[in-house]
């Protein structure tokens, strides 16, 4: 029996959605060469339903597309309700309760996968000459990318040689055949610290990417977990059950069983191909290419009528800030809880391009420590620029937790009101991280280091534990009572909208 529900789904979270109102289906026909990308962008920007496209022309009937799957949302659907979604949580979880469900499924016991004879997945099989990649309606996503991007919402599986660890790992893929994908595997990643050890021995990296995955999974794959953790467990023991998987066609690997789309394959040891430019998940496009590994495939599986979802990486916010920023922001602050650090929470602001994490410091424990803006700084980013999660991250904002952190406007309140230019701010330019961030000089990008900062925006009377000023706000400088009256009676005023409990 398959398995059910929105985090174990892909079919279940697109139908919840569609229930909820949070996604429509589109039956006008619709290009997959740019229009169905150019829609995408639209809805990131208003913030509307996720686009189903029913109707693709230059492609066979049947085959789907399904736009910003982890989008924010607006109005009564709960602007985190799609990615709430992929947890099978409340439509009105908060960041900070997501964050605790991360956390605690980090270190709660894995869950082993449960291995099945065949799954959805398998409704259709194509090997040999049946595989050709160009039946899929694979997107053209912006109109300076080098190429259709088949990979922007699903993760390779690959295996070291002695079996010992399987990854789950995101990475994009361009279409560069019939039978091929060409797409980045690097060294500090999970997938390029694999294929590494299967190149080192001279041979092909057994290979599969999947597609339409159930959505806890591909969240799992954009988490930056340790090295030689499953993925896989990590999935069961967040939504509780065993993820099921299916043994593939080709080279033993094992995929979620009710997958949209499984391709299988190899990676080749020494092939690669000129890969990009594409818009990337910063906001910028870079008109160039690069030679990227070399991706086989040599079987196919889908179910019958298969979405396909796509990312249409740009301006924030869409998946890659979502997605890989909540996942982020879980692991970074189960790193800094880790090291003993006075922290309340940590969160990769959406609007940021994950190019910046915000921590909020605990200000009465911080004052415990008796550590000086300096030293503070410096623990922090020894916590986070040595691990996985600040390696992807470079700037750090350390605020007091009078501020929620999730709330963009207090966060730029906060930085404006309360940095201080020529004190504030921390370089590390020995630091190791991610060599994509744009404004990364050469000589950085090469050397893989540089380009990191912790900035404070701290003032002096939170190390001894104090705030200062009282913010002028509804919350602040109101009497409760009269706030909840004014709350209570919202609708009296002549306002649309409830005005709800006094938090």
């Amino acid at each position: 029996m398959t398995q059910r529900g929105s985090a174990l789904n892909f079919r279940d979270f697109v139908d919840e959605l569609l229930a909820v109102g949070d996604a429509v289906d589109v039956h006008r026909p619709v290009d997959p060469i740019l229009e169905a990308a150019a829609v995408t962008r639209r809805v990131y920007e208003t913030r509307s339903p996720a686009p189903l496209f029913e109707n693709l022309t230059g492609t066979e009937p049947g085959y789907r597309l399904l736009g910003a799957p982890a989008g924010l949302s607006s109005g009564p659907a709960g602007t985190y309700g799609r990615l709430a979604a992929h947890f099978g949580l409340p439509r009105e979880t908060t960041p900070r309760e997501l964050l605790d469900r991360l956390i605690t499924a980090m270190h709660a016991e894995p869950v082993a996968p449960r291995v099945v004879d065949s799954g959805p997945c398998k409704e259709h099989v194509l090997r040999g000459d049946e595989v050709d990649l160009e039946r899929f309606p694979v997107p053209l996503l912006h109109q300076q990318d080098g190429g259709r991007y088949f990979g922007t919402y699903g993760f390779h599986v690959v295996r070291t040689p002695d079996g010992r660890w399987t990854s789950w790992s995101i990475s994009r893929s361009m279409l560069h055949g019939r039978t091929t994908l060409v797409g980045p595997a690097m060294a500090q990643q999970h997938l390029g610290m694999i294929h590494r050890s299967w190149q080192e021995r001279g041979e092909p990296t057994p290979w599969a990417m999947v597609l339409g995955a159930p959505p806890a999974a591909l969240a799992a794959a954009g988490m930056p977990l340790p090295a030689e953790v499953n993925e896989d467990g990590y999935v069961g023991a967040l939504t509780g059950s065993p993820v099921e998987v299916v043994r593939t066609e080709t080279n033993g690997l094992y995929v979620p069983a009710n997958a949209e789309i499984v391709l299988e394959g190899y990676i080749s040891p020494d092939e690669t191909a000129p890969e990009g430019p594409m818009g990337e998940y910063h906001g910028y496009t870079f008109a160039e290419s690069k030679p990227q590994p070399v991706f086989h495939v040599e079987a196919v599986t889908h179910r019958s009528d298969p979405i396909l979802p796509i990312c249409v990486a740009g301006l924030p916010p869409e998946e890659n800030h979502t997605i890989w920023g909540t996942m982020i922001s879980a692991s970074a602050l189960d790193q800094l809880r880790a090291d003993g650090l006075p922290v309340d929470l940590a969160w990769c602001s959406y609007e940021a391009a994950t190019c910046w994490i915000v921590v909020s410091v605990d200000i009465r424990r911080l004052a415990e420590t008796g550590m000086d803006e300096r030293q503070l700084a410096d623990a922090v980013a020894d916590s986070l620029f040595g691990s996985h999660a600040g390696w992807l991250v470079p700037k750090v904002l350390l605020v007091a937790d009078d501020i929620d952190i999730t709330d963009i406007d207090q966060v730029v309140w906060a930085l404006a009101t309360r940095y201080h230019p020529g004190t504030g701010e921390y370089a590390y330019p020995d630091a190791p991280g991610i060599p994509m961030v744009p404004y990364l000089t050469a000589a950085e990008v090469r050397s893989g280091r540089g380009g990191k900062s912790v900035v404070s925006c701290l003032l002096p009377e939170h190390f001894a534990g104090r705030t200062r000023g009282v913010t002028t706000d509804f919350r602040h400088a109101y009497p409760r009572a009269l706030q909840q009256k004014v709350l209570d009676t919202w609708t009296d005023y002549g306002f649309a909208a409830p005005g709800g409990p006094v938090r």
